[in-house]
């Protein structure tokens, strides 16, 4: 089994054919897509294919280490919208293929008028190991 990391981002990654943002939906078709996302991990739950999921608010700032003694600097409040996370869901499976196919699934979410979405969703594998150095 492998992990991989499933990003859906706010902007950023090509426009998705139902290209109505959230915040334009109805209470109702935001409520589909929430169900929608929870029936789809309660379903590789049973697969045991679901480690964890989230969504995420579009608040948020970068934050670095500036030095000893020295307070973290933000850049922000915000992150540059183009990086935005909207949720990210981890999923453990037997192959990429599996987590493609799992990926193509989630991006079908309802969005506005109850039609899928079809957005565009980052699969990225977490490393099993550190990555080796050659010389």
């Amino acid at each position: 089994m492998a992990k991989y990391l499933l990003l859906k981002h706010y902007r950023g990654a090509p426009a998705p054919v139902n290209d109505v943002p959230m915040d334009q939906w109805s209470p109702q078709e935001v409520s589909a897509h929430v169900q929608y996302m929870n029936d789809f991990a309660a379903r590789l739950e049973k697969t045991g294919e679901f480690v964890d999921g989230q969504a995420l608010a579009p608040e948020g700032a970068w934050v670095r280490y500036d030095g000893e003694g020295r307070p973290p600097v933000t850049d922000g409040p915000f992150a540059e919208t183009k990086d935005l996370i909207a949720g990210w869901m981890i999923i453990d499976v037997d192959s990429y293929e599996r987590a493609v196919e799992l990926a193509g699934e989630l991006s079908a979410a309802p969005g506005a008028g109850g039609r899928p979405i079809h957005e565009w969703l980052e699969v990225r594998p977490f490393l099993a190991a550190p990555p080796t150095i050659t010389e």
